[in-house]
């Protein structure tokens, strides 16, 4: 659908574990993003042909579920994919991203927060 709307790029979700993907006939600067939160899904990414990946979530979210750093940088170690940090980046903890030396980050709500 992607290469049909002659889009730039197409993102992989974490439960997408299909590796029949045809990205044929791709322009020079098409993007193939996922998103992963643990060792087996990056394995898969990687599979999938992704170049940047985002990890997450990094820190706490109201689920109680987190990488935490420590996690993070044991992820991020195990693939050659460019990182995007994902998940509870907030005013408090922003700063903490440069432990992490992620390529990039998302953070929806903060950005929501700021105005941007």
């Amino acid at each position: 659908m992607a290469i049909k709307l002659n889009a730039n790029g197409v993102y992989i979700s974490s439960s997408n574990k299909n590796l029949n993907h045809k990205f044929i006939n791709l322009k020079n600067n098409f993007k193939i993003l996922g998103s992963a939160h643990n060792f087996k899904e990056i394995k898969i990414k990687e599979l999938q042909r992704v170049e940047e990946i985002f990890l997450s979530p990094l820190f706490k979210r109201k689920n109680n579920t987190q990488l935490d750093i420590y996690r993070y940088l044991k992820l991020k170690k195990s693939t050659f994919m460019k990182d995007i940090s994902l998940g509870g980046i907030n005013k408090s903890n922003i700063k903490k991203l440069k432990l992490v030396n992620s390529f990039g980050f998302a953070a929806i709500t903060y950005f929501k927060k700021k105005g941007l």
